[in-house]
C-alpha cells in the first residue's frame, strides 16, 4: 500500500508540474516586447550583450556561443520594434518574434510552393525577410506600426 501511495503522489506531482508549465505564459518574447525581454533573450541565447544607444533607438546586440548574432532594436521608451540575425544557425524565431510568430508561420506557409529559398513577406503587422543555408543564415523582421517616426525600416539589419 505504501508503494501505491508513493506512485500516486509522484503522479500527482508530475501532473501538477505539467499543468503549471502549460498554464504559464512564455517568458521569452522580443518583437513588441520591452527591454526586459532583451535580457531574457540574452540569457536564453547564453550570449554576450552589447548596447549601442542612438538618438531615436538603441541596438541590443547579442553574440551567442554558437556564433549567431541577434540584434534587437528598441525605441527610446524601451519597446522592441525590430530584430535581425545572422550566423551559422537560425535563432529560435518563436522566441524572437514573440506574438508575431503566428504571422511568420502564416507567411512561411503561404510561401511553401515546393521551393526552398528566401522568404519575404510584408503585412500591416509584420515585415520579415530571411534566407540562408546551414552555416550562413540571416534575416530581419520588424513591426511597421512600432517603428519610430523618422527611422527608416532599412535600418533594421
Amino acid at each position: 500500500m505504501a508503494l501505491r501511495s508513493r506512485r500516486s503522489l509522484a503522479l500527482f506531482a508530475a501532473a501538477t508540474a505539467l499543468a503549471l508549465l502549460a498554464a504559464s505564459p512564455p517568458c521569452l518574447a522580443a518583437l513588441g516586447g520591452d527591454l526586459w525581454s532583451v535580457q531574457k533573450d540574452q540569457a536564453h541565447l547564453k550570449a554576450k550583450l552589447q548596447v549601442s544607444p542612438g538618438d531615436r533607438y538603441s541596438v541590443h546586440e547579442m553574440k551567442a556561443s554558437s556564433g549567431t548574432t541577434v540584434r534587437e532594436f528598441a525605441t527610446a521608451d524601451g519597446k522592441v520594434f525590430g530584430v535581425a540575425w545572422d550566423g551559422p544557425w537560425r535563432p529560435d524565431l518563436r522566441q524572437l518574434l514573440g506574438s508575431y510568430f503566428a504571422d511568420f508561420q502564416q507567411a512561411a506557409k503561404a510561401k511553401r510552393t515546393g521551393h526552398n529559398g528566401p522568404l519575404a513577406s510584408a503585412s500591416s503587422r509584420l515585415v520579415i525577410q530571411m534566407s540562408g543555408h546551414p552555416r550562413a543564415f540571416y534575416g530581419r523582421a520588424y513591426a511597421p506600426d512600432l517603428v519610430p517616426s523618422g527611422v527608416e525600416p532599412a535600418e533594421v539589419r
